[in-house]
């Protein structure tokens, strides 16, 4: 941007300032651009994305996460837009793409204003209330749930999936996923059960049908033992689950040996067995059979360990060798010195069992009965790589319905009311925050838009129809059937979705939308690509 007349440049030449409604409309048009990106995947009829990396790898999902995460996106103002999404996914773990969406709709309706001459402040402030009056709404719009509802958490299980390439095993996994929720259930100090995720193992395997997964008690661990003299059976054995390896030690500083006679090499290289052996035979003493480590198991170690029946496994991912722990009652070991009996746990059996063509090791009948693993087959790596996007939606969304008690209905019914209700508030405010209600409003209506849209049917018709259901006594819980092409009561269809799926959605559409809001220059490093050239 230019200097003008009178006005002395504080930032360095060639760096550049982008102000006011430019700069606004720059970032709307940003937010815009992600949402779009993301918006034909929506509802049952949505579609896919292949997404490209620099490598050549391939990934096809419409999962909005997904996709967000692995775009390579510039603009700061679209990246503010991404971090709804990740906002969205880590506190509920679904409805990415509604919340996008709602963001980028959120500003665009903003941007309309502007162009009215309504000020930033007050599109802010009239959202705010906006956000508060629908917060209301949705928590009147809840049903009552619990954990003993199987019935309605497998059709919770099924909204969270269709849509996705799980749609074909929908049935199958939402009776699976309830399955595993049902086993890795704890009780809080409240007495209220949650999910556990770190209770649970997913390890996938191509071959077979997805019918032939299954869900196994224990932790499976998708590796053989290191050596094959090793026990591949042991029942009720003492456990070490440990992150430290079984190796000669290294030395703490860099060091120089100069071997001056033909004695002295064999001499270190016994002190370095010597010390190996010290630490089997201490693992021996401990009555312990099964180690599992993160670290390095050294090849005279294995020898040692074969020699008095003791399996091992080595480098294992962290999570897995802590289920161990956790599974058999035991710690997390970082040294071998001063191991107690508290430290150690205790293993019902393990067992080495072969999965399709790889041998893996199961550590099962454990004193922690809520660890289980599970088996998921698919036919190519792509296909099961769908499958566990569906699983971990499925898997979050039964998890925070049973946690909160309250689910809503799906099929942009939420939405729908809101757009009514909404509208009849702005109504009870004053001034310019009217219309920003007005236009809140408004952007409730995309989401039921889009679902049409992506179905191939007339958006217009289809919110014409909804609003007609929703203006009756009865008629909140209408939503977009895109199968009939018609609204249906969502609740007696089955569609239904946690409520802070879409309280989450709202809270983070909205905060990402007056944050972009509130910024009135864009000030580009000289190093850096002017953003208003972005996108």
């Amino acid at each position: 941007m230019a200097q003008q007349a009178g006005q002395s440049s504080v930032m360095r030449e060639g760096s550049q300032v982008t102000r006011g409604l430019e700069a606004q409309t720059y970032n709307i048009m940003a937010a815009m651009a992600v949402a779009g990106a993301v918006i034909s995947t929506l509802g049952p009829r949505g579609m896919d994305k292949m997404l490209v990396d620099g490598t050549g790898d391939i990934t096809v999902s419409n999962d909005g996460a997904t996709i967000l995460r692995r775009m390579d996106i510039e603009h700061p103002a679209a990246k503010i837009i991404v971090e709804v999404a990740k906002t969205q996914d880590s506190e509920v773990g679904d409805g990415t793409t509604t919340a996008v969406v709602l963001a980028g709709e959120l500003l665009r309706q903003a941007g309309i204003l502007s162009e009215k001459s309504v000020h930033q402040s007050s599109i802010i402030k009239g959202y705010l209330m906006a956000v508060e009056k629908s917060l209301e709404i949705v928590r009147g719009m809840a049903v009552d749930i619990t954990d003993k509802d199987t019935a309605m958490l497998k059709k919770i299980a099924g909204t969270a999936m269709t849509g996705k390439d799980t749609e074909n095993a929908k049935v199958f996994l939402s009776d699976l996923v309830v399955k595993m929720v049902a086993a890795t259930m704890e009780k809080d100090s409240n007495g209220k059960y949650y999910v556990e995720r770190e209770n649970l193992i997913l390890e996938k395997k191509t071959g077979g049908d997805v019918s032939e997964s299954e869900i196994i008690q224990g932790v499976l661990i998708d590796k053989g033992k290191v050596n094959f003299q090793m026990p591949s059976r042991l029942e009720k054995v003492k456990v070490l689950a440990m992150e430290i390896g079984i190796e000669a030690k290294d030395t703490q500083f860099d060091a120089e040996f100069k071997i001056r006679k033909p004695g002295q090499f064999k001499q270190f290289s016994d002190m370095e067995d010597e010390q190996i052996k010290a630490q089997v035979d201490k693992i021996a003493r401990l009555g312990v059979k099964a180690v599992f480590t993160t670290k390095a198991i050294d090849d005279l170690a294995q020898h040692y360990m074969a020699k008095a029946g003791i399996i091992g496994l080595r480098r294992l991912k962290t999570s897995d060798v802590k289920r161990v722990a956790k599974a058999t009652g035991g710690s997390l070991i970082t040294n071998l010195d001063g191991i107690t009996e508290k430290d150690i746990g205790i293993a019902g059996l393990i067992e080495e069992v072969k999965i399709g063509k790889d041998e893996m090791v199961l550590v099962s009948k454990n004193k922690n009965s809520k660890i289980v693993s599970v088996i998921l087959r698919g036919t190519t790596s792509h296909i099961l790589d769908e499958y566990e996007r569906g699983i971990d939606d499925a898997l979050h969304a039964v998890q925070n319905s049973i946690k909160d008690g309250k689910i809503v209905a799906g099929g942009a019914a939420v939405e729908t009311e809101l757009s009514l209700r909404l509208r009849q508030y702005a109504s009870t405010v004053k001034g310019r925050e009217q219309m920003a209600i007005e236009a809140f409003a408004n952007a409730m209506e995309v989401i039921p838009k889009a679902l049409a849209t992506n179905a191939g049917l007339s958006p217009l018709d289809m919110m014409i129809a909804l609003k007609t259901k929703h203006g009756n006594k009865d008629g909140k819980n209408f939503g977009l059937d895109v199968y009939q092409g018609k609204p249906v009561d969502m609740l007696k269809a089955g569609v239904v979705e946690p409520l802070r799926l879409k309280t989450q959605a709202i809270q983070s559409a909205s905060e990402a939308a007056t944050m972009v809001l509130r910024i009135d220059d864009i000030l580009a490093a000289s190093a850096v690509r002017n953003p208003a050239g972005g996108m």
